[in-house]
C-alpha cells in the first residue's frame, strides 16, 4: 500500500528550527518500518510517500498515528499492486466476463 503524508508548514518549520525534525521522522519510520520511504514536495508543501505492507486493515491506525500525533500531518492510503499482483488479477478473464455481460444486456434490449 502507498501511504501519502502531507506535513503542515508551521508545525514542521518549528521542528526544523529547533533541530528535532530529523530525529522525529526517523522515530516515525522506525515505528512503522516501511518497505521504502520517499520525501518530496507535494502541492507546494513538504510530504512523503511510504510503501507499507498492510496485512490487516486494523493496522492502518498504527501507520498513521505517528504522523498525526508528531507532525499534525494529513495521511492518505492507496492500494497498490506489483506487476505480479496485477498478473494474478486475471484481467483477461474479467474482460471476457464483462464482454459477455454487455452482449447479454444488448440482446435483452433487442428482445432476443
Amino acid at each position: 500500500m502507498v501511504m501519502r503524508v502531507d506535513f503542515p508548514v508551521k508545525p514542521f518549520n518549528t521542528l526544523v528550527r529547533n533541530g528535532t525534525v530529523g530525529a522525529k521522522i526517523q522515530q516515525a519510520l522506525d515505528d512503522i518500518k516501511p518497505e521504502a520511504a520517499y520525501f518530496s514536495e507535494q502541492d507546494g508543501r513538504r510530504g512523503g510517500f511510504l510503501i507499507i505492507d498492510v496485512t490487516d486493515p486494523s493496522q492502518i491506525p498504527s501507520f498513521a498515528e505517528p504522523f498525526f500525533l508528531t507532525f499534525n500531518a494529513e495521511v492518505r492510503f492507496r492500494i497498490a499492486m506489483t506487476p505480479e499482483d496485477l498478473g494474478r488479477a486475471d484481467l483477461e478473464a474479467l474482460g471476457k466476463i464483462r464482454l459477455l455481460a454487455l452482449r447479454c444486456e444488448s440482446a435483452s434490449h433487442r428482445g432476443d
